[in-house]
């Protein structure tokens, strides 16, 4: 998974970020390289699915927009790996977090449900999609990332049953106001990440 993110320029190092949570870093993980090459993507997804494929996941659920593409391919490699159907749907953001819409939550409820995220950083985004689907009736049974980057455990999630990651990765992140780049008044990229914000 390392060389995969490092071959397709998914591994920036040695810049000024701002990350999805406002905590600056030097290090980021541009999971948005990976996305246009469909063979990747289907091959590390087939690799998260083995993770799950003895778990009795019947939905896969994510949190838009990158998260998409995971469940798709997630719930596709599940299905063929189980031989039956397992669905992949998306939770959209609101104003309280994520919301299951266009039939989804009605699609979740009464199902066992996985949960998948392409980074962890915090595991912000991946709580609330969690909290979410329970909010619907589905029974979360795990969380799947490629890249856990912030030591993101179980009970950071709401206490879900398993947390697996293709690639445990801890980069250093500090509040704004505490930032040793900022200090030094190096520039914040702003082609990735937040930092244009």
């Amino acid at each position: 998974m390392m060389k995969l993110l490092e071959k397709f320029g998914a591994v920036l190092t040695n810049g000024h970020f701002v990350y999805t949570s406002g905590k600056h870093g030097s290090a980021y993980i541009n999971k948005d390289a990976l996305y246009p090459h469909t063979t990747v993507i289907s091959h590390l997804c087939r690799e998260l699915a083995k993770k799950f494929s003895r778990s009795p996941v019947e939905v896969v659920v994510a949190p838009v927009v990158g998260g998409v593409i995971l469940s798709q391919w997630v719930a596709h490699h599940l299905s063929r790996m189980k031989k039956r159907e397992v669905l992949g749907v998306y939770a959209e953001k609101s104003a309280d977090g994520f919301i299951l819409k266009r039939g989804y939550d009605r699609l979740v409820s009464g199902k066992k449900v996985l949960v998948v995220e392409d980074i962890l950083n915090t595991g912000g985004s991946a709580k609330k999609v969690v909290e979410t689907v329970r909010s619907a009736g589905g029974v979360v049974i795990g969380v799947g990332a490629l890249v856990n980057r912030g030591g993101v455990i179980a009970k950071d999630l709401g206490g879900v049953p398993k947390v697996f990651s293709l690639v445990e990765l801890p980069l250093e992140a500090w509040e704004a106001n505490e930032c040793p780049l900022c200090v030094r008044q190096l520039p914040i990229n702003t082609e990735v990440g937040k930092g244009k914000r």
